[in-house]
């Protein structure tokens, strides 16, 4: 009796609580209506004061904007750059283009002898490293080569001489985010400085480098101090007065400390490629005669040894990890292979304009100037990122891939530790950008009921930190994931 009474009010109190939720639920239209006072909540906040927040959002199923905030106002858009340059070479390159990187000789090797040059030509490969220009010395060593004759020559003129993006800051030269762009790049052309103090107060500290090589010459006055002294260090290369490969580390580092890692740009990247492959050659016990120099490889040179970089491991980086020289390089690449040898940036450029034009998006409303974003002369809209979004999730043959290339909330890249504790973790995969003043992202989201959201936004014009922006952001996404069309509103964390 005691059984059925306990089960009699356990349904009796899921009805009521049933009946109450039924009062509850509102109509999807007042639900769309509810969303966009809680997002007007977000930009209510004080930090938009004096600073610009926009944001579009809409069903990637049936189109409808669901809300808009200054879409239509010119902003910067920092890394969001990269989802036009990404989208239009897959458009153009295909999914299963590679970036080579080809080891030619002039004439063909006769008893483990090249008589004449060794030349590597770079198409453009942003990724390649140490261990792969290993991987091509090693192939000649098993082709029986002992020696090289003549020189080894660095051909880039797959690509133009311009080696910096338009409108970049001088004053950045020595950050890894802004490389020299060179169609024969490797170690994202920068060298990783280490610098380790030494067992007692007062001793010099001890730096090394990855790699080790005789194109970067490392100079240190910095010492070991005690171990209450704060860390100051400081890794600069020569480039003011003057361009040189010369590293100079300074100042002091407390007893007992872990390794300070640094990285910093190389000037000629080309030579840097060039002296590391010469290096790895005499590694393996490959002797070159000449100097590394930059020329062109013959037009009779045969290919010896390649290697190719598919285009989808190379998007990964490129939006991922939101990596310039990726899309410096892509854009220069879609150039090269559409209108020819050498490639640059304002024909890339060109083709981009004609791409996104295809897509049905108006570029009058656009002013591209790089690949990556870096460049504060760039300008176009969240309405206009939103229609790429949307176009782009109609390609059949290229979305899977473009998609798969955007960070994953709380999960990778970018977005690695954003949103780990929200509704957005693992439901959102969009686009970040940050540069001075400036803050992006863009991208898919999947709401509560499995719809696909479609978004674009940015803030802009802000002095001091963009932590609080970025928080913004996060917001937006955990409500744009917690929505329903069938379910109450989720709460915004």
């Amino acid at each position: 009796m005691m059984k059925l009474i306990f089960s009699s009010l356990i349904a009796l109190q899921a009805l009521l609580v049933g009946c109450a939720s039924l009062r509850s639920v509102t109509s999807p239209q007042q639900r769309v209506e509810a969303l966009r006072d809680t997002l007007d909540a977000v930009f209510a906040d004080s930090i938009f004061q004096s600073t610009c927040g926009s944001l579009i959002v809409g069903s990637l199923e049936t189109g409808q904007v669901l809300y808009e905030r200054n879409s239509e106002l010119l902003i910067r858009p920092a890394s969001n750059m990269k989802l036009l340059t990404s989208a239009a070479a897959l458009h153009y390159l295909g999914k299963n283009f590679s970036f080579s990187t080809v080891v030619l000789a002039d004439t063909l090797p006769s008893e483990g002898i090249i008589p004449g040059n060794l030349t590597i030509k770079g198409y453009g490969n942003p990724d390649l490293t140490t261990a792969d220009l290993d991987t091509l010395a090693a192939g000649l060593k098993e082709m029986g080569i002992t020696t090289v004759e003549g020189d080894l020559v660095v051909d880039v003129s797959y690509f133009d001489a311009e080696y910096w993006g338009k409108g970049w800051m001088w004053d950045d030269e020595l950050e890894p985010d802004e490389a020299f762009i060179s169609p024969l790049s490797v170690n994202d052309n920068c060298i990783k400085v280490i610098v380790f103090p030494g067992p007692v107060t007062g001793d010099p500290v001890i730096v090394t480098s990855e790699p080790t090589t005789s194109f970067v010459t490392i100079t240190s006055d910095a010492t070991t101090a005690e171990d209450t002294v704060r860390t100051r260090i400081r890794v600069d290369r020569l480039y003011k007065e003057e361009r040189s490969n010369t590293v100079v580390v300074s100042g002091i580092i407390p007893v007992g400390r872990s390794a300070l890692t640094r990285q910093v740009t190389v000037w000629r990247p080309e030579l840097y490629a060039g002296t590391l492959l010469k290096e790895r050659l005499e590694h393996h016990s490959i002797r070159v005669t000449g100097s590394v120099k930059v020329g062109f490889a013959d037009a009779d040179a045969v290919e010896l040894v390649r290697h190719d970089w598919p285009l989808d491991s190379m998007l990964l980086n490129l939006n991922k990890t939101s990596d310039n020289l990726s899309a410096e390089s892509t854009l220069k690449a879609i150039a090269a292979e559409l209108t020819g040898d050498p490639g640059s940036a304002e024909e890339g450029i060109s083709m981009v304009y004609e791409f996104l034009s295809m897509m049905g998006i108006d570029t009058t409303r656009i002013r591209m100037v790089d690949g990556s974003g870096v460049s504060h002369y760039n300008l176009l809209t969240t309405r206009i990122i939103y229609d790429l979004l949307q176009a782009m999730a109609h390609r059949a043959d290229i979305f899977s891939t473009y998609y798969a290339s955007l960070p994953i909330a709380g999960t990778d890249g970018s977005l690695k530790n954003r949103m780990q504790r929200s509704s957005a973790n693992g439901a959102l995969q969009a686009k970040t950008g940050t540069l001075s003043a400036v803050t992006s992202l863009s991208g898919y989201v999947e709401t509560l009921d499995g719809e696909t959201l479609v978004f674009s936004m940015a803030m802009q014009n802000y002095v001091g930190s963009s932590t609080p922006y970025k928080r913004a952001e996060d917001r937006v996404g955990s409500i744009l994931a917690g929505f329903s069309r069938t379910l109450p509103l989720a709460a915004a964390p």
